[in-house]
């Protein structure tokens, strides 16, 4: 696909880390006009009820996956979540890689809004969310903590090959 920019990831956090155990592994991609698409694991340990994700973990996806879609218009700044609304339509099942897809929907100079998905093979939404961001600068947010350090890219061990479901939606 192309416009595809790969985001870089973190080492432990939860829903990218790559060095967390625990984490969701997800892999964002801005794809144009502030619209990102989120590519993650749901595995067992995620699970609520057997073979279903936990709406929690729901939320974190799309809160992150939204929070991040400033970044394609300011690489340096992230979103802090201000107010984050959710509504869970069906199940998500774990076991599979999943995606989302976050679009930037208002931006101001200190906050922004976005709306995303979590979206079935399909092309049914899942979970949708909307959320509202104050912007701060990367290293503004770990309170002196050095984040820059753990924020990095890592190269796609594969060609991405997104599919069509998920470029295609639109909320």
């Amino acid at each position: 696909m192309e416009n595809l920019t790969k985001q870089n990831s973190s080492t432990g956090c939860f829903v990218c880390g790559i060095n967390n155990n625990h984490s969701l592994k997800a892999k964002f991609y801005h794809i144009g006009n502030g619209t990102l698409i989120a590519e993650f694991n749901a595995m067992d340990q995620h699970q609520s009820y057997p073979g279903v994700l936990h709406g929690g973990i729901a939320a974190a996806i799309l809160d992150e996956t939204m929070g991040r879609t400033i970044l394609s218009i300011d690489e340096n700044l992230w979103g802090v979540t201000i107010d984050l609304n959710m509504k869970y339509r069906k199940p998500l099942p774990t076991g599979d890689k999943l995606y989302a897809k976050a679009f930037l929907t208002e931006h101001k100079n200190r906050s922004f809004t976005s709306a995303g998905a979590i979206i079935l093979p399909d092309g049914t939404p899942a979970v949708t969310s909307t959320g509202k961001f104050m912007k701060l600068p990367l290293d503004k947010i770990t309170q002196g903590g050095n984040f820059l350090e753990d924020w990095f890219y890592v190269e796609d061990e594969r060609p991405v090959n997104l599919p069509e479901y998920i470029i295609n939606f639109q909320l």
